[in-house]
């Protein structure tokens, strides 16, 4: 378990985070609007790409953002999906075995679809920029 204090804390967290990852992983992040899951990304993709942290958003309405590095790293936002069937409908499900690094956040909206071996990020707003983030591999 993670306490963060700040966006920097979270987003240092996130590129933390980042070195222990190989590729070929699956990223699913849970939590509210608000609890950090992108600020956490951009430190955790900026550390796998070198892409500066002010060029990662959350794709909201382009459901994707592919960024490359050593490895791609593929940066779902589903919290526009309504289902998982949405998700395997168009295509996406096959970026779960791309070979990269594939982030999900609103993973919720597609939980019965992740395969075992997902790492689950869950993150909690924890008033003003607190948060507590647990990663269960």
């Amino acid at each position: 378990m993670i306490k963060t204090h700040s966006s920097e804390e979270t987003e240092a967290a996130g590129a933390h985070f980042a070195a222990s990852l190989q590729g070929n992983e699956i990223v699913a992040f849970f939590g509210d609007l608000g609890a950090g899951k992108t600020t956490f990304l951009k430190g955790m993709i900026s550390a796998l790409t070198g892409c500066s942290p002010a060029e990662i958003t959350s794709p909201t309405f382009n459901y994707l953002h592919i960024y490359e590095g050593k490895f791609p790293v593929y940066h779902f936002d589903l919290y526009r999906l309504t289902s998982g069937e949405q998700f395997e409908g168009a295509g996406f499900s096959e970026y779960l075995q791309a070979g990269g690094v594939c982030c999900l956040e609103w993973a919720e909206k597609i939980e019965t679809k992740l395969p075992s071996g997902t790492i689950r990020i869950i993150m909690e707003h924890q008033g003003l920029d607190n948060r507590l983030i647990k990663i269960e591999r």
